[in-house]
Formats: C-alpha cells, sequence, structure tokens
C-alpha cells in the first residue's frame, strides 16, 4: 500500500535533485557567496546586488567543480546580473511560466560547497509592475512564504516538477524574498547576454496623472479612469519629432494602457527603441493616434 506522505517527500526530494543541477554557487562578494541559475551553456544568472567584484569571480558547480568566471552584464534596477563561465559546462535551467496563488514552491540555494539547500511554502501573491527602490520597475513579481536563508539570492525558486518559475533575490526589498518571474528575468537575461545592460525607451515628456471626464471616456470605449497629461516635451526629442502637444492626455501606449508613470516605464521597454510606437491620446476630448520612434533612455 503507497505511503502519500513518502509519495509527497520523495516528489519534493526528486524536484530539488532536479533543480539542484542548475543552481550554482556564486563567488562574487567579500561576504559569503550567493546563488545562481543555469542560464545558457556559459551563463549564469544570478543577484546583482551579490556581484560586487567583475573579475576573480568563482563558480561552483553541482559537481563540485568550480570555474572561473567574468561580469557579463547587469541591471542594478531589476537587481539581476548575467556572469560568463570561462567554457561550457552548464545544462540550462528547465523553466515554466505558469504560476498561481497558493501553488506548491520551493526556494533553492547554493550558498557553500556543502550542496544545495532548499525551503518550501506557497506562492502568496503575484504583482506588479512595481518600482523598486534601484529606481527600477518590475513588470510582474511573485511573493513567496519560503525561508530567505543566507546566499538563496540568486537561486532558482522552483515548481513541483523541479522546473524554474523565477530567480529569488532579497535586494529589491528589505531583506524579504521577492522573486523576478522567469518570463520577466529572462527577457533581462537576453538583453544582457547581448548588450551588457538594458535598454530602455523613453519619448521625452514629463507627465502627470489626470482623471478621464466621463464623456471622454466613453469615446475611449473601455474602461479607463485616468490617464498622463503631458506638461513638457524635450526639444527636438522623440515626442515633439512624433507630434506630441503639451496638453495631450496619454490614454496608450503601443496597445497597452496608461495610467500612471509606472504604466508609461512599463510600455516603453526595449523592442520599442527605434521603431514608430503607437501613442493614444485624448485631444480636445477626442481621441487621436500619434506614432513616435521612442528613443533609448541615457
Amino acid at each position: 500500500m503507497s505511503n502519500l506522505l513518502s509519495d509527497f517527500s520523495n516528489a519534493l526530494t526528486a524536484a530539488v535533485e532536479k533543480g539542484g543541477a542548475y543552481t550554482v554557487l556564486v563567488d562574487a562578494r567579500k561576504r559569503f557567496p550567493a546563488s545562481g541559475v543555469a542560464y545558457a551553456e556559459d551563463l549564469v544568472l544570478t543577484a546583482d546586488h551579490a556581484v560586487t567584484r567583475e573579475d576573480d569571480i568563482r563558480v561552483g558547480l553541482a559537481d563540485g567543480k568550480t570555474l572561473e568566471a567574468t561580469l557579463a552584464g547587469r541591471d542594478p534596477g531589476s537587481d539581476l546580473a548575467l556572469i560568463r563561465l570561462d567554457q561550457k559546462a552548464l545544462t540550462p535551467a528547465q523553466t515554466s511560466d505558469s504560476v498561481k496563488v497558493g501553488q506548491l514552491v520551493m526556494a533553492l540555494g547554493r550558498p557553500s560547497g556543502a550542496g544545495v539547500q532548499a525551503s518550501w511554502g506557497i506562492v502568496t501573491a503575484i504583482g506588479g509592475p512595481a518600482r523598486t527602490h534601484q529606481g527600477g520597475l518590475l513588470d510582474e513579481y511573485i511573493q513567496t512564504e519560503t525561508t530567505n536563508y543566507p546566499g538563496f539570492s540568486g537561486g532558482a525558486l522552483i515548481n513541483a516538477e523541479g522546473e524554474t518559475l523565477g530567480i529569488n533575490t532579497s535586494g529589491l526589498t528589505h531583506g524579504s524574498l521577492l522573486t523576478i518571474p522567469v518570463k520577466v528575468a529572462w527577457r533581462i537575461a537576453d538583453s544582457l547576454a547581448k548588450h551588457g545592460s538594458v535598454k530602455r525607451g523613453y519619448l521625452g515628456i514629463r507627465t502627470q496623472p489626470v482623471e478621464i471626464p466621463e464623456v471622454a471616456r466613453q469615446s475611449l470605449r473601455r474602461e479607463q479612469i485616468s490617464g498622463l497629461l503631458v506638461v513638457w516635451l524635450e526639444e527636438n526629442g522623440p515626442a515633439q519629432k512624433g507630434g506630441l502637444f503639451i496638453g495631450d492626455t496619454i490614454v496608450a501606449v503601443g496597445g497597452q494602457s496608461v495610467s500612471d508613470a509606472d504604466d508609461l516605464f512599463a510600455a516603453l521597454h526595449d523592442e520599442t527603441i527605434g521603431k514608430p510606437v503607437a501613442v493614444e491620446v485624448l485631444r480636445g476630448g477626442k481621441p487621436e493616434t500619434v506614432n513616435v520612434i521612442a528613443g533609448e533612455r541615457k
């Protein structure tokens, strides 16, 4: 007769073994090491705050080997950094972007040569977009009740199948563990691998949130109670060149509704740079669409 508790325990053990195979030790600071996740055969994604030196970085693998590495790129705003090994020795993590509140998850870390460590709990919330105290913006984040052991930053949050759901970090809040979902973290890692940093678009405007009058809301044909009033235009900036005016109320960018500055920040991701972006505005109370070539935020 099957023992349900034993089966459950064995399933968790199998998931940790699977996730532990791509969870590495990252020695890149004076204090105790942190953790990282294999993004590619020679690339490790980790927490930016855990990388305080850009050379003489060492990565400890699951098989006990230690390899030299260098910094490939970093994005302090999202607290993510990418480091490159001197050889292709990793098996990239298997990932999943399917996560729900109440789901059983485990946080993994490899902060020492003793092996992988784990804590478990459930997903307590999924939120975003949210500003980070480093001045960045996360499109989405995951909160869990897993325990934040020392050195767990940069490690993986996994599901019961051992698939990575995101990267854990305590650097975005004041000590508590937060998870950057894989669909966000992997997009940032791709930009870091290509450019060494994360490029973000800009329009060259200053705005303030305003309530949209009832008559104007009806013309939008969607539920939206606020937008961004343009109060300043950069001379010869993208918005001015594209035909935006002071007094326009921006209600959507690239098909995404815009109600506050965070919405605008999120809509101007790296893929918008140098391309025409449809900016929907209310002008004289009537909806219009202006195409603006987004610039690159410096």
